[in-house]
């Protein structure tokens, strides 16, 4: 049973993965959420479903994907994101007593006169908020969101981020709210057919008035009803909602598609009622009248308008759909967490439990086939290669050193490959769930990076420069843990490890230089400069610089063991900095922006390095292993 056993878990952890390939299917007699949730729709610069938006707006407002109708009580029931936009669109009254607002900070919640505890019987778990429980505050939470604004980032107290990621989270809600129709509107189907039939006689009294003739009261009235409808959309038009009304000509691309209050003005103009808005506003009144028959022929209606502009575009939000409910990355952080404890008790009883190991290898296995399946599945979702942004970069960085774990298993079969797989797998996608959380992980971060070409040698490359630097610091962590906290590092461990490291750096010393070389030649073709000082170029050559350091410093032996050790671990230091911290500066055309909940990792992060660093140059009389030996 020992010799089956792993290839048996390996394959029930596959089938666990595949299980979440179908989307589920909308129940008979409910509103078609998920079919409402494939529709396409531009949001951040990016064809995308419904569903993305709303599952990357709710991670932005509430931090998770999913709504609790009553967070606290026994008796909640829980939304997915597509039903809480179907609200936000279509039924704001009820979509504004939801607690979708995540609250923590004790001084915002009483700028905003909110319990500080939780509240049981009301539904109430003290972090988590509605909008109608808000809105008496907004406007003192405005005046203190423009304050914290004026002040430099690096100056910002936690109660100024507070304050700005909730004011963030407000002004989004408030762009999803008049995506389809305006704010508070009753019954948007009927208000749009008033003013539709109301805009051949409004035209034709704003002639009439400009050349000074007398008006019908029936044009009077036709024409107050077409400002009053323009000047709510107007008041619309400072929130830049989504864009959901298509071109009408196929072949137009994201560029001709714009958004309801744009659509207004052009139907004012004498332009063409798009179909687009008659059918969302068809979804409205189905989805008020809790009519899913008439919300799913809708929705059908409206994929058949769409079916000329280009079976890809309705394609894509499928995909991407299959893609969002599979949640390939999130799977594979679990499956990395297995293969690590299946190595760490491996480790306890290395002879009897070898099939323990075997276990950690093919779990870690199936992990990166899961973690390479959502690395394409992104990179033909999008049309890009695997690195556009700092959350792809974590994925991509994540993806490399488990490669490279297992190839060092393969030689040595000791189990400290895999353990640097799912240690450095984990790692890096539990960085990555954090970056989602500042919106849409498959936006482009910079014009710039428009060019599939560099992304896909220079990027990809200089990446692959990081993810081998982060392993052999990582071997050389687990050197230190082992020699210094326990008993364990023998010789010959101790020998396989440095010469692990030692292979891993110079697998980095060449691939950090050459993506270096080639982001230079790229910065001369998109900026007339070989190379310009930039904050993230001098990063990069601190990288070939600190690799190169550490194999002179082997080849001349200028540092044995623990110095190589050493200086491998603060090579962690120079990569983070590199990928994260110059990011941070504010200046350069890669500064992304200050994120203090990122610097503040960083630096415990540095300091942990730093540590540890100072635990490998103790004396050997401090090591635990020495003892062992002696």
């Amino acid at each position: 049973m020992k010799k089956k056993f792993p290839l048996l878990f390996a394959a029930a952890c596959l089938l666990w993965v595949l299980s979440s390939w179908r989307t589920p299917s909308d129940k008979k007699g409910e509103i078609p959420a998920n079919a409402f949730g494939r529709l396409p729709v531009i949001a951040n610069g990016r064809v995308q479903p419904l569903d993305s938006l709303a599952r990357n707006s709710l991670l932005q407002i509430r931090e998770k994907q999913t709504v609790a109708t009553a967070p606290g009580q026994s008796g909640s029931k829980t939304m997915s994101a597509a039903q809480w936009l179907l609200e936000v669109f279509f039924q704001q009254d009820m979509a504004d007593t939801r607690p979708v607002f995540r609250i923590v900070h004790t001084e915002v919640k009483g700028l905003l006169a909110l319990p500080l505890d939780p509240v049981p019987e009301k539904g109430m778990d003290g972090k988590h908020f509605s909008w109608n429980q808000m809105s008496p505050k907004l406007p003192d939470l405005m005046e203190e969101a423009r304050r914290a604004q004026g002040v430099k980032q690096e100056l910002h107290t936690p109660y100024d981020r507070a304050l700005l990621q909730l004011w963030n989270a407000v002004s989004l809600y408030r762009r999803l709210q008049c995506t389809v129709q305006a704010r508070e509107s009753k019954n948007w189907e009927r208000e749009f057919q008033e003013f539709i039939d109301a805009v051949p006689a409004g035209r034709e009294a704003a002639k009439n008035q400009q050349a000074g003739q007398p008006l019908d009261p029936k044009d009077t009235a036709a024409l107050e009803k077409l400002i009053s409808m323009l000047q709510r959309a107007s008041e619309q038009q400072s929130l830049t909602p989504p864009l959901i009304v298509p071109p009408t000509q196929p072949g137009t691309g994201p560029e001709g598609w714009t958004r309801t209050d744009e659509a207004l003005f052009r139907i004012a103009r004498g332009d063409t009622v798009p179909g687009s808005l008659r059918a969302y506003a068809s979804m409205g009144t189905a989805y008020r009248n809790a009519d899913p028959a008439a919300f799913g022929a809708a929705v059908e209606r409206y994929r058949e308008q769409l079916a000329p502009l280009g079976y890809s575009m309705l394609t894509k939000g499928e995909r991407e759909q299959v893609f969002n409910h599979l949640e390939p990355f999130y799977k594979a952080t679990v499956l990395y967490v297995l293969a690590g404890l299946c190595v760490l008790v491996f480790t306890l009883a290395p002879g009897r439990l070898e099939w323990l190991r075997e276990t950690g290898r093919l779990l870690t296995l199936t992990t990166l086939l899961v973690h390479s399946a959502g690395l394409v599945y992104r990179m033909v979702l999008e049309g890009r290669p695997p690195v556009t942004n700092l959350y792809s970069s974590a994925v991509f960085i994540g993806w490399g050193a488990c490669i490279l774990g297992l190839l060092l298993e393969r030689f040595w079969k000791n189990g400290i490959g895999i353990l640097v797989s799912s240690s450095a797998g984990f790692l890096t996608l539990i960085i990555a769930h954090n970056l989602a959380q500042s919106g849409d992980t498959m936006e482009m971060m910079r014009a710039v990076l428009d060019t599939n070409f560099w992304l896909a040698t220079h990027v990809v490359v200089v990446t692959l420069g990081y993810s081998a630097t982060f392993v052999a610091g990582l071997l050389a962590v687990l050197y230190v843990v082992l020699g210094v906290f326990t008993k364990s590092l023998n010789p010959d461990k101790a020998k396989s490890l440095v010469k692990m490291v030692y292979g891993i750096i110079c697998f980095a010393a060449l691939f950090s230089f050459i993506g270096t070389v080639l982001g230079g030649i790229w910065a001369d073709q998109s900026w007339g400069r070989f190379w310009g000082w930039d904050a993230k170029e001098n990063g990069a050559l601190m990288i070939v610089l600190w690799n190169a350091l550490f194999l002179h410093a082997r080849w001349g032996g200028l540092a044995r063991e623990r110095g190589l050790m050493a200086l491998a671990i603060g090579g962690n230091i120079i990569t983070a900095w590199s990928w994260f911290g110059v990011n941070m500066l504010g200046i350069g055309l890669h500064s992304y922006g200050f994120m203090s909940a990122a610097f503040t990792w960083l630096m415990l992060f540095v300091v942990s390095q730093l540590a540890l660093i100072g635990f490998a140059a103790l004396p050997k009389r401090f090591w635990r292993s020495n003892e062992a030996a002696a």
